[in-house]
């Protein structure tokens, strides 16, 4: 599509602020109008319209994107979306361990148990830690207090979340990464652990190193974005 327009703004309108093409303001997807909670997160969507070209790239609208999502979805079904997204809780990568006798466990012990440990001690929780594959359930006092914390986010820090969460494999990492307790590339290359293990041992592949620097910069995108709506 070619750009329509010549002026971008940021409004303050009904407790919150949108941003205006040519005086007018923009509406999500489903028409709604795209209307965010804070100063900060305006001036993100407002960079990603001012910095298009002749030609729109919908590719570079992820701020747009999240925050439709925010609004258009997550705003409506919020409690399924926890409920969801609780199943990372029960399996996140973090617990799930090599055997102790295995080359990985000691760096896994070493990066991975510090964030597990931290997360535990903030929350209130515990988690089972697992050697191999093979699933075990964590407790269900843990998975109904995840739950909860998932269900009292806005929808924009729960939109987020859900990304996260989603390219780490780790709600631990996630909500960690939103509430800003350690610095979100650190908590990426974490969640990556297994990966960049792989790839010493065997190897580096250029396509599987292009698809996970795609997959950082989402989480990256999708960290900011947190930040932004809850900042004041």
């Amino acid at each position: 599509m070619k750009r329509f327009y010549d002026t971008v703004a940021i409004t303050e309108r009904d407790g919150g602020w949108q941003v205006t093409l040519d005086g007018r303001g923009i509406k999500t997807v489903k028409t709604a109008e795209q209307i965010v909670p804070t100063r900060a997160l305006a001036q993100q969507l407002a960079e990603e319209w001012e910095n298009q070209g002749e030609k729109l790239d919908p590719s570079r609208f992820p701020m747009r994107d999240m925050t439709d999502y925010a609004l258009d979805i997550v705003a409506e079904t919020q409690a399924e979306i926890a409920e969801k997204l609780t199943a990372y809780g029960d399996t996140d990568t973090l617990l799930y361990r090599a055997d102790p006798d295995e080359p990985l466990y000691p760096r896994q012990m070493e990066i991975w148990e510090p964030i597990v440990a931290a997360f535990e001690a903030r929350e209130g929780v515990g988690f089972t830690r697992i050697s191999g594959i093979i699933h075990k359930p964590q407790a269900e006092a843990t998975l109904t207090h995840l739950r909860e914390r998932l269900e009292a986010q806005s929808p924009f820090a729960l939109a987020g979340i859900e990304a996260m969460a989603s390219l780490a494999a780790s709600l631990i990492v996630a909500l960690t990464a939103a509430e800003g307790h350690q610095g979100p590339l650190a908590l990426w290359e974490a969640a990556n652990l297994e990966e960049e293990w792989q790839a010493e041992q065997w190897g580096r592949d250029e396509e599987a190193d292009e698809r996970r620097a795609k997959r950082q910069q989402s989480f990256l995108t999708a960290h900011l974005f947190v930040q932004a709506a809850s900042e004041r």
